[in-house]
């Protein structure tokens, strides 16, 4: 197994034998050649970590049990005094071999060879103590992806195929998406970056074949073709020599390419690339594959049917009752997981206050929660049209609560009794305000002279009423 070995910031190569060497060997190996090499003794003290941060430390596991393969870097943490050490041993020898190199510089001229081969050891050191800590490309999906961010498989592929269009640019990120999906090019094997052969022809018309593991014997076709300022994206499947039209997406490219795409960067031609993958997988890929599995009389695999029962359910807790009586009607394997009595007792509980705490194991929580909530429903609907009773009054008790108008209140009358005395507190009069104009009367139905309406002139500290 071939290993790199950094020691403060100088990178060594170095060799195991043996099948499954353990980290017992590889602490080893350090301590006989690449320590010596640093002018450090072999009983210096150090910790071995993949990621500078978390350390190895059972040295009876096999190197590949603890995650290490060949070519992996492994980083040797010294103590502060032997790292101080170190730094002043290689800086001292860097020193020398500088002096040597003037002297020799200034006494002769090397030969060609001399300086290619020098050129080619400099080249190498530099690569060797130049090794990033981080990678400069991480695995990145499209959904992944934010602004000004693209995949590393994407920037191949737009580097690979040279975009003539927008929708070129367009349909070389939706051949990504299929290959994240979990489809395979049909017919042949591509390298990492290139596009199918045959891809694209003139007048706009793309034309890509899948095949999926999952969908065994079947093809799936994608053709797209341009219409306007739109891409139109059918998707066909053929099973069992049957051809079926499954899916059709339109898309608009400059919602997906920006102005930028005949350049060489394509997390600069690219924008809301998450956003297009959950369009493009929604509508396309996912429908694909549910399509043939469902034409192959598979079961399905993938969404919630595909959930095992206990997660079925905890996903139904979350939802409200009308959501659940929706999803029974989907198919008969909702209907099942949806009648479940525990989820059912979940749901009443959540949504009721029940006094009842000692309810028998054969309740019907489902009956239970139907039956309070319909009575629930029936109240609310009596209260909303409920009316008052009729109000029956002494016309002389103006001192008395004025009863509630009736709802909605009938439209009030201008010149009223309010309009006529808006000095009196409010609710004073005995009729309120949208009562019709006219005196009081008593109990004869004569009119009374105190609150008689005054006919004629008006006094001059009278509001009247502006229409």
């Amino acid at each position: 197994m071939k290993l790199r070995v950094r020691v403060n910031k100088q990178t060594s190569r170095v060799e195991l034998t043996g099948e499954e060497p353990s980290l017992k060997d590889l602490i080893d190996h350090i301590k006989e050649t690449v320590l010596s090499s640093l002018g450090l003794s072999a009983d210096t003290d150090f910790s071995l970590s993949l990621n500078g941060s978390e350390l190895l430390s059972d040295t009876g596991q096999t190197l590949s049990s603890c995650g290490i393969v060949s070519g992996d870097l492994v980083c040797v943490i010294l103590p502060e005094s032997a790292a101080a050490a170190a730094a002043a041993a290689s800086s001292s020898s860097t020193e020398s071999q500088s002096r040597q190199t003037a002297a020799m510089s200034s006494n002769q001229q090397p030969s060609s060879s001399s300086r290619a081969a020098q050129r080619e050891s400099e080249e190498t050191s530099e690569v060797l103590d130049s090794e990033p800590s981080v990678p400069s490309w991480e695995p990145m999906l499209c959904s992944e992806a934010e602004e000004g961010q693209a995949p590393l498989s994407l920037e191949l592929l737009h580097h690979d195929a040279r975009p003539s269009s927008p929708s070129d640019a367009l349909m070389l990120a939706g051949n990504l998406l299929m290959l994240e999906t979990g489809f395979t090019p049909q017919g042949c094997e591509l390298k990492s970056g290139e596009m199918p052969v045959g891809w694209r022809s003139a007048g706009g018309v793309y034309k890509l074949q899948y095949t999926h593991p999952l969908c065994e014997n079947s093809l799936a076709m994608v053709v797209a073709v341009c219409m306007g300022p739109m891409l139109v994206i059918n998707a066909t499947l053929k099973v069992n020599e049957t051809v079926d039209t499954v899916r059709k997406l339109c898309l608009n490219p400059c919602s997906y390419v920006t102005d930028e795409w005949p350049g060489e960067s394509a997390a600069a031609a690219f924008k809301d690339l998450s956003k297009l993958s959950r369009i493009f997988k929604d509508q396309l890929a996912y429908p694909l594959i549910a399509a043939a599995r469902e034409a192959m009389a598979l079961p399905v695999a993938f969404g919630l049917a595909a959930l095992p029962p206990e997660l079925l359910l905890r996903v139904l807790r979350l939802l409200d009752v009308r959501s659940v009586v929706r999803l029974s009607a989907v198919s008969r394997h909702f209907h099942v997981s949806t009648a479940d009595s525990s989820l059912w007792r979940h749901l009443y509980r959540r949504d009721f206050s029940d006094s009842d705490s000692s309810r028998s194991r054969d309740t019907d929580w489902k009956e239970l929660y139907r039956r309070i909530y319909k009575t629930r429903c029936d109240l609310r609907h009596l209260a909303r049209h409920r009316s008052l009773p009729p109000f029956h009054r002494n016309p002389r008790d103006i001192f008395g609560p004025v009863p509630v108008p009736l709802h909605p209140p009938l439209p009030g009358i201008i010149g009223g009794e309010y309009d006529q005395r808006p000095n009196l507190p409010r609710g004073l009069l005995p009729r309120p305000r949208y009562d019709p104009i006219g005196p009081l009367r008593d109990h004869d139905g004569r009119p009374l002279a105190d609150f008689r309406r005054p006919m004629g002139s008006r006094p001059a500290d009278i509001r009247r009423g502006f229409i």
